[in-house]
């Protein structure tokens, strides 16, 4: 790949960027991680797939890349999300380590690793399989109890940089550490009597509780999130790491981590902020904490898996965007299957677009890339034949079978099948919905001319093979011959077949159907 083409794409950008800060190496540390506080969104997701588009580009450009992905599940359980069972037993957790509540679908053995697993699983269906580190076992095993007395004996240092940005100074008895009652474990305890080394005591406020800990020895102390970060930057000596605007903004945890990561003698990762993704009909910002939530599961309902990282791919992390559950999806299998025509040289662009293209298909897929095209069955076409045929694969297969070159091409059509059939299911609109009937409705009420039409219709129908150009051409003769409105005519052939007003285009519908099948309808008038 050359340079120019490597310059295509924001990727290969930030990975120029990140070489220019952080030196040449061998090796780079991409780090991303969330806390497991409820259902973890499309939202979410633009974070770990940021980090896995561009550990990609690192690799392309001949560089070795170790991805983690840190589940911070030492935090503290704020918000029971709305969308769980089990609201009032939830509520009674509240203010204790996110790892320590128990699985609300009693499946697993915590709250923390039932949304832990889902991610885990629905990530590595689009390629993405990160090392992941768990924040409590790390903290419980003392890890970072070290780092903790670092951030200790720095506590003026720390402050001195949280001020900066507060309204009001931090106490002057305030310290730069958090963790749990041994006894209630509850998060709602303060800390005294720092002996500048390795001691101190810890009191809860909510049952009382106190003690003299060792802080090299103890399982329950943690940071705050101001300083656990940038702590983490420097102790897995991390390179790059995306953040949401929140994490971005002046007197951010990123402006704050750029300071207090320096006690560590690390510097801060190379940063890109990336903006919301909106999910186009839903009202709000997706939150895991409120349960107004999309996952990557869902959108892999409706999207094959090159298609979702198509979707971040050819979006620049800081740029804002919806996904659709509406009849846009037609429109976004139309895209993606031209940047694939594009990658294979099916079909003609520019230069610039050609490099373009050919950098997100690339980037897009979940694996390397194909030798041929794969065949590309139209959504819009597919949405039609999968209701005619009542959603059988082995027809669908069937009716497909002269495009199909191998298994891969089979795959591909059966893959996309299931995509139309839980798309027609329960996203699409009606009028893309419907059911070839058996037989004519009987309360069909038309009058002669037009029942005249649609059995001359049939008879045509019923003369030779037609082709969708000639047989649409034949339907508009029909309809002048007898005097006929185009709309009357349309109308009473999709109700003839469908039972709806409206349908496809009729002659490849038609053609679609079968034209035996619909003569015989027609003619049943």
């Amino acid at each position: 790949m050359t340079k120019k083409q490597v310059a295509m794409h924001w990727a290969d950008s930030t990975v120029n960027k990140v070489i220019a800060q952080k030196g040449n190496k061998k090796t780079y540390v991409l780090a991303a991680g969330i806390t497991p506080s409820g259902t973890v969104h499309i939202g979410n997701f633009r974070e770990i797939i940021t980090v896995d588009l561009v550990a990609r580009a690192f690799i392309d450009a001949g560089k070795k890349v170790r991805f983690i992905y840190s589940w911070d599940d030492y935090d503290v359980f704020r918000k029971v999300p709305s969308n769980l069972p089990g609201q009032e037993d939830l509520q009674k957790l509240l203010r204790k380590a996110i790892v320590d509540i128990p699985d609300p679908y009693s499946k697993v053995e915590s709250y923390a690793k039932h949304f832990e697993n889902q991610v885990e699983r629905d990530v590595a269906i689009v390629g993405i399989n990160p090392e992941y580190l768990y924040q409590a076992k790390k903290y419980r095993a003392g890890e970072y109890a070290k780092n903790i007395i670092v951030a200790l004996q720095n506590t003026q240092k720390i402050k001195d940089v949280l001020n900066k940005y507060r309204k009001e100074p931090l106490a002057n008895d305030w310290l730069p550490l958090s963790g749990y009652c041994p006894a209630c474990g509850t998060d709602d305890v303060t800390f005294c009597d720092y002996d500048n080394k390795q001691t101190i005591t810890i009191n809860c406020k909510t049952c009382n509780y106190q003690e003299k800990i060792d802080i090299l020895t103890t399982s329950i102390l943690k940071l705050p999130w101001r300083i656990d970060w940038p702590m983490r930057w420097a102790y897995e000596k991390v390179d790059f790491e995306p953040g949401g605007k929140d994490h971005s903004t002046q007197g951010s945890s990123y402006t704050t981590g750029q300071e207090i990561v320096k006690i560590y003698d690390w510097t801060a990762p190379t940063y890109t902020m990336y903006d919301f993704v909106r999910v186009k009909g839903v009202g709000g910002k997706i939150s895991s904490s409120t349960g107004n939530v999309i996952t990557l599961a869902e959108c892999l309902e409706v999207y094959e898996p090159a298609i979702v990282r198509w979707l971040f791919a050819g979006t620049r992390p800081n740029a804002e965007f919806a996904i659709s559950f509406d009849v846009d999806v037609i429109k976004i299998y139309e895209d993606f299957d031209k940047c694939e025509r594009i990658y294979y040289k099916a079909e003609d662009a520019s230069e610039k677009e050609t490099l373009k293209q050919k950098r997100i298909y690339e980037l897009s897929c979940v694996e390397a890339p194909s030798k041929k095209i794969p065949f590309q069955p139209s959504f819009r076409h597919l949405s039609t034949v999968v209701q005619i045929y009542s959603f059988n694969n082995e027809k669908i297969i069937d009716h497909y079978s002269e495009h199909l070159a191998d298994d891969n091409d089979k795959k591909r059509l059966l893959n996309r099948a299931e995509c139309v059939e839980r798309w027609l299911e329960k996203h699409a609109p009606d009028d893309y919905k419907f059911r070839v009937q058996d037989k004519a409705p009987t309360d069909l009420k038309l009058d002669t001319k037009t029942k005249t039409a649609l059995k001359q219709a049939a008879q045509t129908l019923q003369e030779k093979t037609w082709t969708d150009k000639e047989l649409h051409e034949e339907f508009y003769k029909i309809i002048k011959n007898n005097n006929l409105e185009v709309k009357d005519f349309f109308k009473a052939a999709y109700n003839t077949l469908i039972a709806k007003d409206k349908g496809p285009q009729l002659a490849n519908f038609v053609l679609i159907i079968g034209q035996e099948k619909v003569a015989k309808l027609f003619d049943s008038l």
